[in-house]
């Protein structure tokens, strides 16, 4: 591409920066919004590992999340991810959510996030989850409309 025309379209995202969106930053410290904002932009290439232990994985997770509980997570992950894959990473707390994190750097894993909030964080968000708990859990009119979310996070039913 030639230079002005580089020039050009730098100028464009410039100008319209609300025009032309992008996608997130990764970031090592994430939230449930990053990571929705990330799969709303249509970029799959990540990993998400819940490194809670099975019981607690298996009542409820972010969809789509791998289980890797924090005493298997870097032997497993050492055998089946790349070092150099986006990797959230989110537990039953932040402070194990920050355990797990800086195991897989320390392991050689280069683009590892902390899901600041975790499971609930996302499930704030209206983000899906799977489960056997989450499954018993009946929709509410939220999951469905943006203005009944809006009232419910707002305590008007």
């Amino acid at each position: 591409m030639s230079s002005e025309v580089e020039k050009q379209i730098l100028d464009a995202k410039e100008n319209l920066p609300e025009v032309t969106p992008t996608p997130a930053d990764f970031k090592n410290q994430s939230t449930a919004h990053d990571l929705k904002s990330r799969l709303e932009w249509g970029e799959p290439g990540f990993t998400i590992l819940d490194v809670s232990d099975r019981e607690i994985f298996n009542d409820g997770h972010i969809m789509g999340a791998v289980a890797m509980p924090m005493d298997e997570v870097v032997d497993r992950a050492q055998g089946t991810l790349e070092h150099n894959r986006d990797i959230y990473v989110y537990g039953a707390s932040d402070e194990e959510s920050s355990t797990a994190a800086s195991q897989l750097r320390q392991a050689g894993f280069t683009r590892v996030a902390e899901l600041r909030g975790g499971l609930a964080g996302w499930k704030a968000l209206g983000g899906p989850t799977e489960g056997r708990k989450e499954a018993l859990t009946p929709p509410s009119a939220g999951d469905y409309n943006v203005v009944a979310r809006i009232q419910e996070s707002q305590g008007k039913h």
